[in-house]
């Protein structure tokens, strides 16, 4: 039994690696001499007394307002005590995986909404109602 050194596939494996590399290079050029910028963060008055903010500062007071939302769920909600009841069901059930957390987490919030529905209701027509007709 002869033992035969193993085949070498080299200019395979070059042009596989090479090409694709290739291709980066090129593209890579067109993508250095594309013109660049800072946006501009501004906020002009208008003749109403109002402001007008510029687009990036739009996005950055959008993306605030997304990330915020999660924790005031969180902090003014009943939320944290359903799923720590649910929490407490499940494991008194003696079952520590069977309602899996997704499902937990999915019927608070279910709950949250309906128990706070009333004071949603309430802060709509004591609050921002009034707010938005500027009474």
């Amino acid at each position: 039994m002869t033992c035969r050194p193993p085949k070498r596939h080299g200019w395979r494996t070059f042009s596989v690696l090479s090409v694709p590399s290739l291709i980066l290079l090129v593209g890579a050029g067109s993508a250095l001499a594309a013109p660049t910028g800072l946006p501009a963060l501004t906020i002009t008055p208008t003749e109403g007394g109002g402001e007008t903010w510029s687009m990036s500062l739009q996005i950055l007071a959008l993306m605030t307002a997304l990330t915020l939302l999660p924790s005031a769920l969180l902090m003014m909600t009943a939320f944290t005590r359903i799923i720590i009841v649910l929490a407490l069901l499940r494991q008194a059930m003696g079952t520590m995986q069977t309602p899996n957390n997704q499902i937990l987490i999915g019927l608070a919030l279910f709950l949250t909404f309906f128990i706070m529905s009333p004071v949603f209701d309430r802060i709509n027509d004591q609050a921002l109602v009034p707010y938005l007709n500027e009474t």
